[in-house]
């Protein structure tokens, strides 16, 4: 044991390699894509990186989220490099408006950027004095991102904005919007070596020659977060979490169905919260579970059902698939249908059983024995003790009925109490 205690442990050897870090962005502008930034950008500061490559890949998504993703790379000491990939990728919308905030900016070929006209949070174009004041918000932010870049980079900046304009990387790099075209990450690296960045702290030239690259996953809440703005996700755990409540609050006493209706509620809430939804949807939706309760309560056969069904297939798509609204951010019409028959189906399942229940007969108690086949222990005349379902039971004739004799076959007929009012049977 002391041998292995003394002998000498070997250690790594110090790499000298500058540090890059890299992101990897892909979907739309939310809330967890822009803590992954601030996160990376926290990082690589913390580990003295030569610089960030924040690879992106959106559509767009939320002005609000846009400008905090701005502020945070503008405010970065570490050099941030915005590079659109992979092939077939895009910077739409917000996305273009981050590309240009990069103290580099750079695209792999057959990607696109572009088409930033906002719109309002309910995906509506805006009133033209609203339309007018974020136009032109957004035409002087990009602006000052871009004239760095030239004076036909910032008029193509403008026209993305002003008539949704969008571009190759080739085109975009030909009008100085973008710096690079870069195959891949070793690619941009060449390109950056030497390059000159201004950050807001110091003038920087970078060197990226024999840099090492250490990818910087997205962490498990920023990739939950991620997914609970999945409009897909989002009307599923609306459904789920509305049903679950209304199966606690139809047979009470339990939790299980309570915890995981509002569970799934909050979790909803949070979808609905960034994503550009019409909240008048929700009436249509409140009006769907309504009926469905109705149904169950007076049966319909099916009438108040048909009509839940139809509130629901209308009330998701007016909440989340109105007019103008980005196919991005869009509920699957397949997934809205089907979802809302399988609900009215459910509820229609738990309608058959109700009824049934309601028409069986009473097994338990004393109501169950009417009906029940005895045997008579002593003479009823007009009372006397009968055995019933295995039990001795007082009994009494019922009216009409003459004497019964011992150990012949009873019928009860009702019950009163513990009595039981019984007949012969031949």
């Amino acid at each position: 044991m002391a041998f292995f205690l003394a002998a000498p442990q070997a250690t790594p050897a110090q790499d000298d390699r500058p540090l890059v870090l890299r992101l990897e962005a892909d979907g739309p502008v939310t809330p967890a894509m822009a803590e992954y930034l601030r996160r990376g950008i926290r990082e690589a500061d913390e580990r003295g990186a030569e610089l960030l490559i924040f690879q992106l890949n959106t559509p767009g998504g939320s002005v609000d989220i846009m400008n905090r993703m701005v502020q945070d790379i503008r405010n970065s000491r570490v050099p941030v490099v915005v590079y659109i990939a992979p092939r077939g990728a895009i910077a739409g919308s917000a996305g273009t408006v981050i590309t240009l905030a990069g103290h580099a900016a750079a695209m792999a070929p057959e990607t696109a950027i572009g088409a930033a006209s906002p719109i309002s949070s309910e995906g509506q174009d805006l009133n033209e004095t609203l339309e007018s004041k974020v136009k032109n918000i957004l035409k002087a932010t990009v602006r000052s991102l871009a004239e760095r870049r030239g004076a036909q980079a910032v008029k193509l900046a403008e026209e993305t904005i002003e008539n949704a304009e969008a571009v190759s990387s080739g085109e975009a790099l030909e009008a100085g919007l973008i710096d690079f075209v870069a195959n891949d990450v070793n690619d941009l690296l060449k390109q950056l070596n030497g390059y000159e960045v201004y950050t807001a702290y110091d003038e920087l030239v970078l060197n990226t020659e024999q840099a090492r690259v250490e990818l910087l996953p997205a962490s498990f809440i920023e990739q939950f977060l991620a997914t609970l703005t999945n409009p897909n996700i989002v009307f599923l755990l609306l459904t789920i979490g509305v049903q679950a409540i209304l199966i606690e609050i139809s047979s009470p006493g339990g939790w299980v169905a309570g915890f995981i209706g509002v569970v799934c509620l909050a979790l909803a809430t949070y979808g609905l919260g960034v994503l550009p939804v019409n909240w008048f949807g929700l009436i249509f939706l409140a009006t769907a579970f309504v009926l469905f309760i109705l149904e169950i309560k007076t049966p319909t056969h099916g009438a108040l059902s048909a009509a839940g069904i139809a509130a629901l297939i209308v009330g998701a798509l007016v909440l989340f698939n109105s007019p103008r609204v980005p196919d991005f951010q869009r509920v699957s019409v397949p997934l809205i249908v089907g979802t809302s028959l399988f609900t009215g189906a459910l509820f229609m399942v738990v309608l058959f059983f109700a009824i049934r229940a309601q028409r069986a007969p009473i097994r338990t108690g004393q109501e169950s024995l009417v009906g029940k086949m005895g045997s008579a222990r002593s003479v009823i005349s007009p009372t006397g003790t009968a055995q019933v379902a295995g039990e001795l039971w007082s009994v009494e004739l019922v009216e009409g009925e003459k004497e019964i004799p011992a150990n012949s076959r009873v019928k009860v007929v009702k019950v009163e109490g513990i009595h039981l009012f019984v007949r012969k049977e031949h």
